[in-house]
């Protein structure tokens, strides 16, 4: 995810939930997602968000891991990035077009959300009613990005193909062509739906 420029530094945090039970394994407070060992993690309740692990402090975002968790039990992981072109397109106003057949396929719908400050209980309560409809894409304005897999590799992958959206709607603006950009055509959305589609 650093190498491919979807955060910087120690921005960013990863979680996974941990099979059959109430808990979720979530990066510490100021992890470098480039140098992760065991150390990096803590393991955190869903049902009252407590810490198990004592002697580690989970990362600032923690709120908005328990809250999507809580809504989605078919979560198994939460990647919360900060992409810069999807970003910036969010902070311009424009909405990501899905321009290809692995766009749609992986991110079916970019819920965009109203800013709230990071780490903050409001933030994480509208992460969570975005993603309570069944969206694996959560735009967060001014700030970066929350996506929703049935792993971690799931999770990664959309986020990768969000900030491919998001560039080919920018390269697009920028040649003054986002007008007549061709979004991924809307039978294969109905493929989809009826499961007959695949990538």
């Amino acid at each position: 995810m650093v190498a491919a420029g979807l955060v910087v530094g120690s921005g960013g945090n990863l979680s996974a939930r941990v099979p059959g039970t109430d808990e979720f394994w979530v990066t510490a407070a100021g992890t470098w997602l480039d140098h992760l060992d065991r150390t990096s993690f803590t393991r955190v309740r869903v049902g009252d968000g407590s810490v198990v692990d004592d002697g580690v402090s989970p990362t600032t975002e923690l709120a908005l891991h328990v809250a999507t968790y809580r809504v989605r039990p078919d979560v198994r992981a939460i990647v919360h990035l900060h992409p810069q072109t999807a970003i910036l397109l969010d902070a311009l106003g424009e909405r990501i077009r899905l321009v290809s057949t692995d766009h749609v396929y992986y991110l079916r719908e970019v819920v965009r959300t109203p800013f709230a400050a990071p780490g903050t209980p409001e933030l994480a309560a509208i992460a969570a009613r975005a993603a309570a409809g069944g969206a694996d894409c959560v735009l967060l304005a001014h700030h970066g990005c929350s996506v929703l897999g049935t792993s971690v590799e799931l999770a990664h992958k959309r986020a990768c193909y969000l900030e491919e959206a998001a560039r080919l709607t920018y390269a697009a603006l920028a040649a003054g062509r986002l007008g007549t950009l061709a979004e991924c055509p809307p039978q294969f959305r109905a493929r989809l739906a009826a499961g007959t589609g695949s990538v």
